[in-house]
């Protein structure tokens, strides 16, 4: 009897270790899954979600789309960009009408929250009465979008939600100081008329007072017709424009055949789309926009 009781013994210990083993692991398990993913959608948003979560323990931040990708226009979603929405816990968009996509997204991810940057920021339309989506190209709306993500990251993640707001304050006084040295650059310029061949400046424009002459092609990859070309020609050579600024994602095709006929020169400025999804992209905004203003000084002198 006594050897019964004994065989039960050890036998209840063992299963007691097994289950405190199981136990163990199952910690692992969720400390793993313990992040709080934000997923971003496209690089500008990359490049703002990680200073508003700078140095926060356990929030992870994941861009979507490619490096390259550029502006979302008709972008559709990848398996792999399932896979990774799948996984979020926020999903941070620009909004304004730049994710085409989001009627997807949004099916079947009750628990998924969405964050619009661009919430309350007055949009600019287009002639034919479209609202434009590239509202991060200024940058006193780029400090309006750094308020509404911080402002929501912080209403959904209540824990760290004074360390979003410290680090918002941060990085808008970056953005301040870019925008005050910005608008002593390119203020005193005597030349306001710009040419560009795509629908991203107009905000920045805006801001700086420049005036967009015309825009080559209203959406990247269509080419103008002869006909739509041949009045642009014209148009510059009455204005005497000397400067036609391009994307550096984007071909310049367009822009070579009308720099040959006019003798303008072709410069480039970069409306923040694409870089390399990495830590040490949290000052591409800055520097890139840093980059735009000399192109700017140069071209508009």
């Amino acid at each position: 009897m006594g050897r019964k009781l004994l065989s039960v013994f050890i036998g209840i210990m063992v299963m007691s270790l097994f289950f405190i083993g199981c136990a163990g692991n199952k910690t692992v398990e969720q400390s793993k899954e313990g992040k709080y993913r934000v997923v971003t959608s496209f690089y500008p948003m990359y490049i703002t979600a990680l200073n508003v979560t700078k140095g926060i323990e356990g929030v992870e931040v994941i861009n979507m789309t490619k490096p390259q990708t550029g502006c979302l226009h008709d972008y559709q979603l990848t398996p792999e960009d399932v896979k990774t929405l799948d996984k979020a816990d926020v999903f941070i968009i620009n909004g304004a009408g730049m994710e085409s996509f989001m009627e997807k997204v949004i099916n079947g991810r009750k628990n998924l929250h969405i964050i619009d940057a661009s919430r309350g920021i007055e949009l600019l339309k287009d002639s034919s009465g479209e609202e434009n989506p590239h509202v991060w190209v200024s940058v006193s709306d780029a400090i309006e979008q750094v308020n509404n993500i911080a402002s929501q990251l912080a209403q959904l993640d209540g824990k760290h939600a004074e360390q979003y707001k410290e680090n918002a304050k941060a990085y808008i006084d970056k953005l301040e100081q870019l925008k005050h040295e910005m608008h002593d650059e390119i203020d005193s310029s005597e030349n306001k008329n710009i040419v560009t061949f795509h629908e991203a400046f107009p905000y920045f424009a805006k801001e700086f007072n420049l005036n967009i002459v015309s825009v080559i092609e209203r959406e990247p990859g269509t080419e103008p017709s002869p006909k739509e070309l041949e009045a642009t020609i014209e148009q510059i050579k009455d204005l005497h424009i000397k400067a036609l600024f391009a994307e550096p994602q984007y071909p310049a095709g367009s822009a070579d055949t009308i720099a040959k006929e006019t003798g303008a020169k072709v410069y480039t400025l970069d409306p923040v789309v694409s870089g390399e999804a990495n830590s040490n992209a949290a000052d591409d905004y800055i520097n890139i926009m840093k980059k735009n203003t000399k192109v700017l000084k140069e071209a508009l002198n």
